[in-house]
This record gives structure tokens, C-alpha cells and sequence, in this order.
């Protein structure tokens, strides 16, 4: 066990992580899931907000096992390494409208930085703005911490406490499996599915909550983190973690390349938008907010699975942000850029500052 525990703490072991996601990502593409999503964690917690009728968006609604798997991944290697402990009390409130206003910028854009890695390596040029907007706005977050930037630290707190988001997730899948009809009296919803779109694209529920739950274990291991990567190279010049995610690149540029699905354009790219100013606008607020709340959407719900309530309420957010994107017409589509969406991401922005620059310790 101790030289399994030492190998994920190593450069192969964040490395062959970073691998395995990408090349299953490309996989979960293959087996039925959108083109150039295999994984994207603002994608699937939008299409599990649509399901529970948060939005009604009829082409984007199912729960998706991986994020499932995700939980109960990092759960089980909580559990297996002693490392299940339950926290919370961080500026939970904050933390809740931070998830918010990053789910807003990923919808803008249309994806999280994990499908931002997943759509360059498959040849979606459109990536590329969105990659410099969070790399720009994980930098104004690390501007904020190197300035006192600090939610406080969490306090421990119960078992049962740290349970409470991987049992809400539990209850997603059985909602998943069972289906239930309890809307206008048993006659429809409220679980709804897409019967056309992007929800409707998915791969089997087993494969997609194996792999999750394989994902959510490596990555809990080894803190495989997008943002985390970006910071540590501008905060210590550390490319630990940078590797794990040029690892993800390459694994999915070759099972890509393999599976013949990578088409190099901008223009026709699955589930994308050509607006280079707001992939870039939204891609920003996505940073800074990830930045702030300290990890990318995959790392908070990693953080969840082990116990961590303050990540469980900003994954909370998330959820209902993906709602409000939809119904308030926020979110972009491949027709382009939602009606209100650019007003949204600098409404973001300015939350972001405020958090930014009035919660901070003297230094």
C-alpha cells in the first residue's frame, strides 16, 4: 500500500493519470458520448440540472454517471488512504455564487477546462481562446492570493456531514436508473431525458460510471487539477501538476487521431461557437472564479468525495448556475453566444473583484 500511496505522489503517477483521462475521455466520445466531450464537468452537471427541470433546455437534460463516479471514486481512495475528512465553514455563501458565476463563464464559452484540453485535442481551433482566458484568469486569481486573497481556514466537522453530497449523488443514480414518473400526478417527469441533442448522446451507464469512478480515484490520489496546474507555474514555477494535464492532451490527441476523431477548424466543431472574444470573456471568469474557490470543477467534486463540504456547496452552485444559464438565456450554443451572456460574464467578473479584493488578510 505505501508504494502504491508513494507512486501517485510522483511525476509518472500524475503523468500516467493525466494519460488515462484523456484516453478515456476519448473513449467515452467513441462509445456514445458528445463530440468532444467525453468528459467536460460543466457540460454534464448542466445536463444533470436539466434532468432534475432546473432548466428546460429538452436538448441538454440527463444525469451523467461520471460525475457520479467522480464522488464515489474519490470517496472509496478517501476511505482506502485514511483520508476521509469531513470540513467545512469556509465562506461557504461565497464559495456557493463562485460555482455560480464559473459555470456561467464555462457555458459561455461552452465547456470546462477539461473539455477546453479535450476540444484542442481534437482539433477544435476554438479552444485556443478559451485556453488563454483561463490561463489570463487563473493569473488574476493568483494576483488576489499573492495580495492576501483568503476564504478562512475550514473547521472539521462530522461524518455524516462529509457524507451528505456522495449520498445526494447516490440518489442521482437511482433517480438515473429508476426513472421515476412523479410530475402532473405520475404522468411525467421530473427526471427528464433528451430525446434529441447532446443529452441524448451518451455511453453506456456502466462504462461511463466505472470509468468515473476509476477517474475519481487516480485523480484524488494524485490532486489532478487544471487550475491548480496553471497557478503552480505562475505562484512556484512548479510544472508537477502541468504535466499530468499535457499528459491529458497528448493521451486524447492520440486516441483522437486513432479513432479518427480529430478535425482540425474552427468553423463546424462539435457543440462550439467561433466568437473568439467570448470564448476568451467566458473562459475568464471561469478561471478566476475556479482560481478563488481554489480548484477546477473535477478537483471540487475529488474535494467533495473526500469529505470537504465547502467544495460540495460550490458543485451546488454549479448545478443551479446551469439552470439560471439556460433559462435566463446566458449560455452560448453553436448558433453563438447567448443574448445575455456577455452581460452575465462581466457581472461575474465584478463579483469576482469584489471577492478578490475585499476578502483578503493583512500581509
Amino acid at each position: 500500500m505505501d508504494k502504491i500511496k508513494s507512486f501517485f505522489g510522483t511525476r509518472a503517477g500524475i503523468v500516467a493519470t493525466g494519460a488515462i483521462i484523456g484516453i478515456l475521455a476519448a473513449l467515452l466520445q467513441k462509445m456514445g458520448n458528445p463530440g468532444n466531450m467525453g468528459i467536460c464537468v460543466a457540460c454534464f452537471e448542466r445536463d444533470i440540472a436539466g434532468a432534475l427541470g432546473l432548466h428546460r433546455a429538452a436538448v441538454v437534460q440527463y444525469i451523467r454517471p461520471e460525475i457520479i463516479g467522480f464522488v464515489f471514486g474519490a470517496l472509496i481512495a478517501a476511505y482506502a488512504f485514511k483520508e476521509f475528512r469531513p470540513r467545512a465553514g469556509s465562506a461557504p455563501i461565497v464559495r456557493f455564487f463562485l460555482g455560480f458565476f464559473a459555470m456561467t463563464g464555462a457555458l459561455v464559452f461552452l465547456g470546462c477546462p477539461w473539455r477546453a484540453l479535450l476540444r484542442l485535442s481534437a482539433g477544435d481551433g476554438n479552444a485556443i481562446a478559451g485556453l488563454i482566458g483561463l490561463t489570463a484568469g487563473i493569473a488574476i486569481g493568483v494576483a488576489f492570493l499573492k495580495n492576501g486573497y483568503n476564504l478562512g481556514r475550514a473547521q472539521k466537522s462530522y461524518v455524516a456531514m462529509g457524507w451528505i453530497l456522495p449520498l445526494a449523488m447516490g440518489a442521482l443514480l437511482i433517480f438515473l436508473l429508476l426513472a421515476p414518473q412523479m410530475g402532473d400526478n405520475g404522468q411525467t417527469g421530473p427526471i427528464f431525458f433528451s430525446a434529441k441533442g447532446p443529452g441524448s448522446m451518451h455511453a453506456p451507464i456502466a462504462a461511463s460510471l466505472l470509468i468515473g469512478l476509476f477517474i475519481g480515484f487516480m485523480a484524488q490520489r494524485t490532486r489532478f487539477c487544471t487550475m491548480g496546474a496553471v497557478r503552480d507555474i505562475i505562484l512556484m514555477r512548479d510544472f508537477h501538476l502541468a504535466s499530468g494535464v499535457l499528459a491529458l492532451v497528448a493521451g486524447a490527441f492520440i486516441t483522437n487521431l486513432i479513432l479518427g476523431q480529430f478535425h482540425a477548424g474552427f468553423e463546424n466543431q462539435p457543440i462550439a461557437h467561433t466568437n473568439q472574444l467570448w470564448n476568451f470573456g467566458g473562459m475568464v471568469l471561469a478561471g478566476l472564479a475556479f482560481a478563488l474557490a481554489g480548484g477546477c470543477p473535477g478537483r471540487q467534486l475529488f474535494l467533495a468525495g473526500e469529505g470537504d463540504g465547502d467544495a460540495g456547496v460550490l458543485v451546488l452552485g454549479m448545478i443551479i448556475g446551469a439552470g439560471f444559464a439556460h433559462n435566463f438565456s446566458l449560455a452560448s450554443s453553436p448558433k453563438g453566444v447567448g443574448l445575455y451572456g456577455p452581460l452575465a460574464v462581466l457581472i461575474g467578473l465584478a463579483f469576482c473583484f469584489f471577492v478578490g479584493l475585499t476578502m483578503r488578510e493583512k500581509i
